[in-house]
């Protein structure tokens, strides 16, 4: 029986099966760290909830028409208030939490980009990286020019920082009434 299970093996034994599922599982691990981004992304997620969102419209205007004809019917005498009918508000709650979970989708994407946009703005050159030796452009700065850019902005958001120190302690003072002389 040994024999046997050993003949079924294909050439090179368990070590070269393990060579064949790597690459598929590299490509596995891959795909999650892709969708994992792809959670993060606010517009992926937009596109996502677009469809729920449709779906969730449709079911509340449905639910409002059962729930308009069953009052009609009530109200004409037809029908008795003891039939079963579907909660709008639950329906109502849905779709407002999807609006709000668009809402934020769009606001986060609305700041990426306008993060994006500034980082570009106050930092338009790129720095290559020892791990990424193929971004280096004719464009991109020296580490020691982007240091020095560094340094510029540091001293100017203490300029910043001080001179509003020292307008808060103007309006302070002048909020103190002075000793008399």
């Amino acid at each position: 029986m040994a024999m046997a299970s050993q003949q079924q093996q294909p050439p090179g034994g368990p070590m070269a099966q393990q060579g064949l599922q790597q690459p598929g599982t590299i490509q596995q691990q891959q795909q999650q760290q892709l969708s994992q981004q792809q959670d993060f992304d606010p517009v992926h997620r937009f596109k996502l909830l677009i469809p729920q969102l449709k779906d969730s419209l449709q079911n509340l205007m449905k639910i409002a028409s059962l729930n308009l004809a069953h009052n009609t019917a009530i109200d004409n005498g037809i029908e008795s208030s003891d039939a079963q009918v579907q909660r709008f508000d639950k329906s109502l709650e849905e779709f407002y939490a999807l609006c709000d979970q668009v809402e934020l989708c769009l606001r986060l994407a609305y700041e990426c980009l306008s993060q994006c946009i500034d980082s570009a703005k106050h930092s338009p050159n790129l720095v290559p990286t020892a791990t990424k030796p193929d971004t280096v452009q004719t464009e991109s700065m020296s580490y020691a020019q982007y240091l020095g850019m560094i340094k510029t902005q540091i001293s100017c958001a203490k300029d910043i920082h001080n001179a509003l120190l020292e307008c808060s302690k103007k309006i302070a003072g002048k909020g103190q009434p002075q000793g008399i002389m």
